[in-house]
């Protein structure tokens, strides 16, 4: 059994966050002794198992001198083989002082400024991309690794749920669903996709076409005034952030992803999981994690008219649906399940242990 540490100092909900979430609670199912280390009241800490350890320290920034107190003595009194830490700030105010046996792991989901990762002892990405970075950078290769991010396989959500969904969502029986799911940032592309949508007719095979935009961020306001002007806005539905949105996936016809950069895409990975098929940008993400035409369609990020484009491709062709879905399902079940991805930490973890 190998005994880890994982830091977090975010009180969000982004990629990493969820993913720790996941990691934490699958190393703990599989019997390892996880301890976490999360700023109180966050979501993430909510996330949890209710059995796995958790230690509140506020981390309220990278300079946050007591906070780093307070790892640094949690750490000396657990003294966990690993210690993992994700982000900027938690990876900064986790200094192993002299005497202590753990290993640092930092674990980077994009492309970094990596001046806040040095003092590590290892480091994992989640792409080949950022693995090759951290390597040209001049981190050695042989304690970089790279692991990418599993989802879990979802079980259906019954009928009785979807039809209510879709009242609350005034969204008509016979609906055509778009469904994009992420923060309201700039880099996410919703701008782009409000734009091929409103170059979309608003019907398809004789049903009426809707979009569901399930998050939140600081364009939000900014978006709906945008859907205004573009004239679709009754028939754009936005949820807000929320913690389970399979459901949302599971209403789709065609989950679309209009980021303008993405390091990897774990909404990507969650649509294949729910077995739908996927709409994306060429992001360094999406290229690595997707094949054109197999598990996916891809067009060019920023783009409206090639995602308009792509879309009316996609709604007009039941069969390549399809097809694309149950691939992606297949890579999700696969490649990027549950079991392997831990099996590669704990392979990595004992690796690192034997140096």
């Amino acid at each position: 059994m190998i005994s880890s540490v994982h830091i977090i100092s975010s009180k969000g909900s982004g990629g990493a966050e969820l993913f720790f979430v996941r990691l934490a609670n699958a190393l703990a199912e599989s019997g390892q002794f996880t301890t976490a280390i999360t700023a109180p009241g966050s979501g993430v800490s909510a996330g949890l198992r209710a059995d796995l350890p958790q230690v509140h320290i506020p981390m309220r920034s990278a300079w946050d001198l007591l906070s780093r107190w307070h790892i640094g003595r949690t750490l000396g009194h657990l003294q966990a083989d690993i210690v993992q830490t994700y982000m900027n700030r938690a990876t900064q105010l986790t200094r192993l002082v002299m005497g202590q046996r753990s290993i640092h792991v930092a674990r980077l989901g994009g492309y970094y400024n990596l001046k806040n990762y040095w003092h590590a002892h290892a480091w994992v990405g989640n792409t080949k991309g950022i693995c090759d970075y951290l390597v040209k950078h001049g981190l050695p290769a042989a304690r970089v690794a790279c692991i990418g991010n599993f989802v879990t396989i979802p079980p259906q959500s019954s009928p009785e749920l979807l039809t209510e969904r879709r009242r609350q969502l005034c969204l008509p029986e016979d609906a055509l669903i778009l469904v994009a799911v992420g923060r309201l940032h700039p880099v996410k592309g919703f701008e782009d996709l409000l734009a091929a949508f409103a170059m979309l007719a608003p019907t398809c095979h004789d049903r009426p076409l809707y979009l569901i935009i399930v998050g939140d961020g600081p364009l939000n306001s900014k978006l709906r005034e945008y859907a205004d002007q573009l004239g679709v806005s009754e028939r754009v539905r936005w949820t807000g952030w929320q913690a389970e949105p399979g459901v949302y996936y599971e209403l789709a016809e065609l989950c679309v992803c209009p980021s303008r950069y993405e390091p990897l895409g774990n909404v990507l990975l969650e649509a294949w999981a729910h077995r739908r098929p996927v709409l994306s940008t060429r992001t360094a993400g999406a290229l690595e994690l997707t094949t054109q035409g197999e598990d996916a369609w891809m067009v060019p990020p920023e783009q409206p008219r090639d995602l308009a484009a792509g879309i009316r491709h996609l709604l007009e062709d039941d069969r390549l649906r399809e097809h694309l879905a149950v691939k992606g399902r297949d890579k999700a079940q696969t490649q990027y399940s549950q079991q392997n991805i831990v099996s590669a930490y704990l392979d990595f973890y004992a690796e690192l242990l034997k140096r």
